[in-house]
């Protein structure tokens, strides 16, 4: 094959025909039986369609599976994590997280007792703590899964703390990948949008001071720098990506009053030249 193109396996084009047939004969009942539930119309369509995807090398979408929760509260910690159906249906994702979600939530309720303890010793009053994280879709697309997470930290003091993460499974692959792992190279990708991100950055800063942003020295005026923020790839419609939101936690782009930043950048024709070209079909050509 050259360029972007696929080569089917011998007999798809007999077999796509096929399917095609399939859609025909459907449409030619419906309409000579007016009848008839236009659902089971519909369900043969898409089954044709997805019997020719297939053919086409194209992967069937994994059914979502049942959304997790765990949350529990004690006299120490107040604890909780969240993940959607469709990370749930995968198997690697689910083992993942589970070892994930036990280590932070042992780690936290030893801190929590020894907190407590020392409170006690101190003769002054514990403040349990807290440690929740949510993760939620943020692209779902024939060939990535886009997750990001949001965890919220406190630990007794005078304010929690958010984190942020991100995941990119590739569907094609089977297996978890990074967002930099796209790119041709992260430098590359960063001259790609480094203008159109300090830009956008700076508006969104201006709109929360409620005043222009003079640059200085510090992080909180000058621009920062977008590749050591949390990169999540989105999407609209659940075909391709057709954007890239950088997440600023607390403190990296401004005091601690402003919270977090996201930058959405739409794609576009220099973000995607950044983008390796096996991976440029999973993202809008513009």
């Amino acid at each position: 094959p050259q360029g972007n193109r696929r080569t089917l396996p011998r007999g798809a084009g007999a077999l796509m025909r096929a399917g095609g047939l399939i859609a025909t004969g459907a449409l030619m009942l419906a309409a000579c039986s007016p009848a008839q539930d236009v659902a089971d119309n519909s369900a043969a369509n898409e089954a044709a369609t997805r019997f020719a995807n297939r053919m086409a090398g194209e992967p069937a979408p994994t059914p979502p599976g049942k959304p997790f929760a765990q949350s529990d509260k004690s006299d120490y910690l107040e604890f909780s994590y969240t993940y959607p159906g469709e990370a749930a249906a995968i198997p690697a994702l689910v083992d993942k997280f589970r070892k994930a979600m036990d280590t932070a939530k042992a780690d936290a309720l030893k801190m929590a007792r020894e907190d407590s303890a020392a409170a006690k010793q101190a003769g002054y009053p514990f403040r349990p703590h807290s440690l929740e994280t949510k993760w939620t879709v943020a692209a779902d697309t024939p060939r990535f899964l886009s997750l990001r997470s949001e965890t919220y930290v406190y630990t007794g003091g005078a304010h929690g703390m958010t984190g942020y993460e991100a995941l990119l499974w590739d569907k094609a692959r089977k297996r978890e990948t990074s967002v930099k792992a796209l790119m041709t190279t992260p430098a590359a990708f960063a001259a790609a949008i480094g203008d159109r991100f300090c830009a956008e950055l700076d508006r969104q800063r201006a709109q929360k001071r409620g005043a222009p942003v003079v640059p200085g020295d510090d992080d909180f005026t000058k621009c920062i720098d977008p590749m050591e923020q949390v990169l999540v790839p989105t999407s609209k419609d659940g075909r391709l990506i057709d954007s890239m939101t950088f997440v600023i936690g607390p403190y990296s782009a401004g005091p601690y009053a402003e919270g977090s930043y996201e930058v959405a950048l739409p794609v576009d024709a220099a973000m995607r030249g950044a983008i390796k070209t096996e991976y440029q079909d999973a993202f809008v050509d513009k």
